[in-house]
């Protein structure tokens, strides 16, 4: 199998569809598709669980080399906390066990539980965790409210402009996204919903509005918004597509926005022509117009993207593809950077105070302060005062966490001399 590079669709070989069923496939997945023209073979969204519960399932001592080895890859790049998007409950036993070792885990994690069972309330298997030096957290959730926009998943409020038989697919419908949020945030949770399009952010904003308005978490005669800053912080992750009348409303009740700069540099040569110039200008991709939110979550939603922050810095200063420094065609000064693209001290405000304040954790990370988390990276070079074509070749020296160097590059190029016997030139 293959997954397409958004995690929303799979392609599968022959063998696989030997192993199904498939005169007994349903004619249609809610919040899903299985693309049967030219031929079987893909699942999108939710049709991917006819096939994902087929794959063989790594073990626990695999699972603990992925992670750790993912870990050693993120502290290269100069991250040393991460918000993970999604856990299982199994997996969050798993977290914690490996947390208990620094030399294993050499970054914060700040997860949400994701339940067995998509889109679901599972309050007895989910459970909280605050490791008291910091190392994993676990106090909110994920919900997923539609696909994406590469695969025409992204619900939308009117159709794709290159494809108007669709408007995409929500994976929950709007009731029981009220009725989930409802119940998390009763239960203490920070709720995170996964939102693409302009009609599954319209839903999520409605489910977060309205979880904010009940009594059981905003206490009668507190202003929602207020809840909202001090004990509740939902978010919507990715953000992408928003109508204007739901942007005003984030602004207001305060919702965290939660945005991958590098998602508009990789769809703008696509992304007009699937929505349109009008849903482009006024919906699409916003960060400098939804600012006053934030500062917002900025991020790279690895490994659907590149975990390099000072890409995803780059993307959202310059508005450019951070591989080839490059616009689209007619774009060449960067891809409605007018209009939308940050500054510099933005975008890193976005990739620390953002996160740290997301996750709770604004007096003890993203800040220089006595009693804060020691993490820091050291680079060659000062970011603010760099070219702005250069950060996207920033290179990261020392990366240390919890007060411990748990990255060197000239301890690596080190080894790398000694693998190669001294023969290299470095």
């Amino acid at each position: 199998m293959l997954d397409r590079v958004d995690v929303h669709c799979t392609w599968v070989s022959q063998a696989i569809l030997d192993l199904l069923d498939l005169d007994n496939l349903p004619d249609e997945v809610p919040g899903g598709e299985i693309v049967r023209d030219p031929g079987m073979g893909v699942f999108c969204d939710n049709a991917m669980d006819i096939v994902t519960g087929l794959w063989p399932k790594p073990n626990k001592e695999q699972k603990k080399k992925f992670v750790g080895s993912a870990m050693r890859e993120l502290n290269k790049v100069g991250l040393v906390g991460m918000h993970d998007a999604g856990v299982l409950p199994g997996d969050i036993d798993l977290y914690e066990e490996m947390a208990g070792d620094k030399k294993e885990w050499t970054v914060r994690v700040y997860a949400m539980v994701e339940c067995p069972e998509r889109n679901t309330f599972c309050p007895e298997a989910a459970r909280k965790v605050d490791l008291e030096n910091g190392l994993l957290r676990v106090n909110s959730v994920k919900l997923f409210a539609d696909g994406a926009l590469g695969s025409w998943g992204s619900a939308l409020i009117d159709p794709y402009s290159d494809r108007p038989s669709t408007s995409g697919s929500l994976l929950v419908n709007a009731s029981t996204l009220h009725s989930l949020a409802l119940s998390w945030a009763i239960a203490s949770y920070q709720v995170n919903i996964h939102a693409i399009g302009d009609l599954a952010n319209r839903h999520a904003i409605d489910s977060l509005a309205a979880a904010l308005d009940d009594p059981e978490v905003c206490p009668y005669g507190i202003p929602p918004e207020f809840c909202q800053q001090i004990s509740c912080r939902f978010r919507i992750e990715h953000a992408q597509i928003i109508h204007p009348d739901d942007q005003a409303r984030m602004r207001e009740l305060g919702i965290i926005p939660s945005i991958q700069p590098t998602h508009a540099t990789s769809d703008m040569a696509y992304a007009e022509e699937r929505l349109g110039k009008e849903r482009i200008e006024k919906e699409a991709y916003r960060m400098r117009s939804i600012w006053d939110v934030g500062p917002p979550v900025l991020g790279s939603d690895f490994p659907v993207e590149p975990p390099n922050p000072f890409e995803g810095v780059y993307a959202a200063v310059t508005r450019k593809n951070p591989h080839t420094g490059m616009g689209p065609p007619g774009w060449e000064n960067g891809w409605y950077r007018e209009q939308e693209g940050l500054s510099v001290e933005q975008a890193f405000d976005g990739f620390t105070r953002g996160p740290a304040k997301a996750a709770f954790w604004e007096q003890m990370a993203g800040v220089i302060r006595e009693g804060g988390f020691a993490d820091w990276v050291v680079l060659d070079e000062d970011v603010l005062k760099v070219g702005e074509e250069d950060i996207r070749f920033l290179k990261v020296r020392e990366t240390w966490v919890a007060g411990r160097r748990v990255y060197s590059r000239d301890g690596e190029d080190e080894q790398k001399k000694e693998e190669s016997g001294g023969k290299e030139d470095l």
